[in-house]
C-alpha cells in the first residue's frame, strides 16, 4: 500500500477545533537484530552472523517487525480519510538498511537524515544517525531492534527523547519496548487520535551474550528512557471517582519542588491552577499570586507579582540560571499561550526553551478538551510550528500525559486587545 498521498492528506486534515497539526516520528532499524534467535544463538552479536546475514543466508527478523509495524499505522491513516485524526505524520528516517530503503518499499513516505552507512551496520552507525534523527526535533523515536540497540539509543539521545521500541531482538530485557509490533502501532495510533498517553520511564539492560551462551544470565544497568504508555484514564476515574482538584494541586506543587532547581527563576503565569499550585508552593500557603496576573518567584523566595512583558523579560535578563515557566491551559478551549498572558512573549519562550515549560492541568480540565490541542499563539508563527506536536503535561505528583500540542492556521489573526 502506497502512503504517499494519504500522508499528504493527513498532514493538512483539520481538527474539530481548526487546528493543523503533525506528529514527527523518527525512524530507524538495526537490521540483524535477532538474527540469532532462530538458529539458538543466544543473540546476534557474533560477527559470522552478521555476515552471513548480509549475505542473505538468514532471513532479517527486524524488517519484518517494523514492516507489520507500518502497515497497522498505514492501515489507520487510511481509515482517517473518512474521520480525520487530530495529528498527521512526518516520517524522518535514518539512511538505507536503517530505515530509508525498507520506508521506501513499503511506500510509507519520508524524509532521510545523510550520511554513510556501513555495509555491515553498526553500534555506531546506531548511536549517529539516532543522534541526527533526534537533531530534526522529532516527537518520537521509534525503533526495530533488541537490547543491544536499546542501550546504542540511549548512549545517543539519553533519557529526554521520547522513545519506543519495536520487539526483534533475542533478549529483550528492556523495558522501553512494546510488547510487539502492534502494540506499538496501537500506541502511536492513540497519540495521532488524542487519547491521553502517559510517559513512563523504562529501564535499558543488556545482558553479556558470551555469559549468556554459557548460561549465565548477566544483565547490566544503562539507563532509562522515557517511553509512551497508555493511560488507564477512564479506568482510573472509575476507580477513584471525581477526581480533587485540591489535591491534585498538591500533588503537582510537591512534584514540581522536589525537580526544580533551588536556584531557578520561576515563572507562574494566569489562571486558578497555577495561582491553586503556587499557593502549595510554600507549604503554609503564604505565597499570594495574582490570579490574572504574571508573578515571578525569586531563588531568595521573595514573589513579584502582576508584573508586565517588560519587567519580565528585564527579569529573565537579569537572572544567570534556569528559568522555569508554569502554565495552564484555558477550560474548554486549550490555550496554553496567546490569551490572557501575552505578558509571556515569544523572545522570552525562546529565552527559557522548550524543555522548562512546564504545562500543568488536572485530567478533569484536560477531559473539557475532547480530544482537541492544545494550542499555541505566540505571535511568532515560526516559534509556534516548531513547538507544535506533543508535550508533557504534569496532571498529579509523577504523573505525566502526553499531550498534542497543535497551532493556529497561518492565516489567522488574533487581537490581543
Amino acid at each position: 500500500m502506497d502512503m504517499t498521498s494519504n500522508q499528504s492528506d493527513s498532514n493538512t486534515s483539520t481538527t474539530l477545533s481548526g487546528i493543523k497539526s503533525t506528529l514527527r516520528i523518527g525512524f530507524l532499524i538495526n537490521p540483524y537484530a535477532g538474527i540469532g534467535g532462530p538458529a539458538g544463538f543466544k543473540g546476534s552479536d557474533l560477527t559470522e552472523l552478521q555476515t552471513a546475514a548480509a549475505q542473505g543466508q538468514i532471513p532479517l527478523r527486524a524488517p519484518a517487525r517494523a514492516h507489520t509495524f507500518w502497515r497497522l499505522m498505514a492501515q489507520a491513516l487510511d481509515a482517517s480519510t473518512a474521520a480525520p485524526l487530530p495529528l498527521g505524520i512526518e516520517v524522518v528516517a535514518a539512511p538505507q538498511q536503517m530505515g530509508s530503503d525498507w520506508l521506501s518499499l513499503w511506500g510509507i513516505a519520508h524524509t532521510t537524515v545523510s550520511g554513510p552507512v556501513n555495509p555491515q551496520t553498526t553500534a555506531q552507525d546506531t548511536q549517529v544517525f539516532a543522534r541526527a534523527i533526534q537533531r530534526q526535533g522529532v516527537d518520537i523515536l521509534v525503533f526495530a531492534g533488541g537490547d543491544g540497540t536499546a542501550r546504542d539509543i540511549y548512549r545517543a539521545v539519553g533519557s529526554e527523547q521520547l522513545v519506543l521500541g519495536i520487539p526483534s531482538g533475542v533478549k529483550m530485557h528492556s523495558g522501553v519496548y512494546a510488547i510487539n509490533p502492534q502494540c506499538a502501532a496501537e500506541l502511536m495510533i492513540q497519540l495521532l487520535s488524542g487519547v491521553l498517553i502517559s510517559a513512563s520511564l523504562q529501564e535499558v539492560r543488556d545482558i553479556d551474550e558470551h555469559e549468556f551462551r554459557q548460561g549465565r544470565v548477566k544483565a547490566q544497568y544503562f539507563g532509562e528512557m522515557p517511553v509512551p504508555a497508555a493511560a488507564e484514564y477512564v479506568q482510573a476515574v472509575k476507580q477513584g471517582g471525581i477526581e480533587s482538584e485540591a489535591l491534585v494541586l498538591f500533588d503537582i506543587a510537591e512534584y514540581l519542588r522536589e525537580h526544580f532547581n533551588p536556584d531557578a527563576l520561576i515563572i507562574w503565569a494566569p489562571g486558578s491552577t497555577t495561582l491553586g499550585i503556587l499557593k502549595e508552593w510554600s507549604h503554609e500557603g503564604a505565597l499570594e499570586g495574582t490570579l490574572l496576573g504574571v508573578d515571578v518567584l525569586l531563588p531568595s523566595g521573595d514573589l513579584i507579582r502582576d508584573v508586565n512583558a517588560q519587567q519580565l523579560n528585564a527579569l529573565a535578563a537579569a537572572h544567570m540560571g534556569v528559568i522555569e515557566l508554569v502554565l495552564t491551559a484555558i477550560g474548554g478551549q486549550g490555550h496554553i499561550i496567546g490569551r490572557g498572558n501575552q505578558q509571556i512573549t515569544p523572545e522570552l519562550l525562546k529565552r527559557i526553551g522548550k524543555e522548562h515549560v512546564n504545562v500543568v492541568a488536572t485530567k478533569t480540565k484536560l477531559r473539557t478538551l475532547n480530544g482537541r490541542p492544545l494550542l499555541l499563539d505566540s505571535g511568532c508563527a515560526e516559534l509556534d510550528e516548531q513547538w507544535a506536536g506533543l508535550i508533557p503535561v504534569n496532571t498529579g505528583y509523577d504523573d505525566v500525559v502526553l499531550y498534542p500540542v497543535g497551532r493556529l492556521p497561518k492565516d489567522t489573526t488574533y487581537d490581543p486587545q
